[in-house]
């Protein structure tokens, strides 16, 4: 039997902030699956800086998505047709399934997941890309040792909150640098960091120094730019800083801005390495496992930004590039 489909497909490559006619929705019949594939229906979306990069025409750590393609996204759905004896229909999955009412995708690119152990978004927010982003970036690549202070920068964002969660867990002193007063009260009053940094009212420079005396020795970078910069004048001897992405530059028109102050890690013996989740693959259901006990124990708070809506999505995309959202960015497609 036929099934209508919904679908938001790439038409045009942005200049600067995505807008809505960057893709065409349309209506479109989709096909039962053929032998080893499943057809998801979608119930929630992950929205993700890391899709802006995506709807460039260069190549990243992914090849970009290509005009007329589905919109690239990871998503969480409920299987209703299944070709693969691995599954079976009302199975919950997630995968790349994209900006869509329904998924045809083959098994080997679906994972289930136990509706028992949390509430479904969690498996795009703490338990997904999300939460391994956080705990490998700054456990493998960051490698806090208790006592140090770790600085976490969007830190009401999605990553950027599980990070620093994650430092205090570790027994390190947690700083966050967030947009607004409602956003550094958030980090500090609810997640628990020791102490908030609002670039929007204050002069970050001057707020490091005050709230980070004795220097910073694990930076987690959410931003790029001119952060970036003033938190490498602040480094202590050996510090790690985890480039994990850059939200300030993904729009650009002009040249992506670099460090100048790079020379710090020189004069620091300090090291700067970026990171992608994907490199973990294999060892995510260990950080799976542990995570969710952490939430059991209430140790670590998941916070979703659920916005109902398929045909919202352009505009709940930007929501990310505004500082709008606080915790993970979620679109909602269909009740389970």
């Amino acid at each position: 039997m036929a099934t209508q489909n919904r679908v938001f497909r790439l038409a045009a490559r942005p200049v600067g902030l995505p807008k809505r006619s960057d893709w065409k929705f349309s209506e479109e019949t989709l096909s039962d699956p053929a032998p080893g594939e499943l057809l998801i229906k979608v119930l929630y979306i992950s929205l993700d800086p890391a899709m802006r990069g995506w709807m460039n025409e260069m190549k990243t750590y992914v090849d970009p998505v290509k005009i007329g393609d589905v919109m690239r996204a990871i998503a969480l759905g409920r299987v209703i047709a299944s070709q693969d004896a691995r599954f079976k229909e009302g199975d919950f999955v997630t995968g790349m399934f994209g900006i869509q009412e329904y998924a045809p995708v083959k098994g080997d690119h679906a994972t289930k997941v136990d509706p028992s152990l949390a509430s479904l978004p969690v498996y795009l927010s703490a338990l997904g890309g999300t939460g391994m982003t956080a705990y490998f970036g700054l456990l493998e690549v960051g490698n806090p040792k208790p006592g140090e202070t770790v600085v976490v920068s969007a830190a009401a964002g999605a990553v950027g909150s599980i990070a620093g969660q994650i430092a205090k867990i570790k027994g390190c002193r947690a700083v966050g640098i967030a947009g607004g007063p409602e956003k550094c009260r958030y980090i500090v009053d609810e997640l628990g960091f020791d102490a908030a940094v609002d670039y929007k009212s204050e002069d970050v420079s001057q707020a490091l120094a005050q709230r980070c005396p004795g220097g910073i020795d694990v930076y987690f970078d959410n931003v790029g730019g001119d952060i970036l910069d003033i938190v490498l004048t602040k480094i202590r001897l050996h510090a790690r800083i985890v480039i994990c992405g850059a939200i300030s530059q993904y729009n650009n028109t002009t040249p992506i801005k670099g460090p100048s102050n790079y020379l710090s890690l020189l004069i620091n013996r300090s090291r700067m390495e970026g990171m992608l989740v994907f490199d973990f693959r294999d060892r995510y259901p260990e950080a799976i496992r542990e995570m969710a006990g952490w939430i059991a124990q209430r140790k670590l708070k998941s916070r979703e930004d659920i916005v109902s809506g398929l045909d919202t999505f352009p505009e709940t995309f930007l929501k990310l590039f505004k500082g709008e959202n606080v915790g993970k960015l979620i679109l909602k497609v269909a009740d389970p």
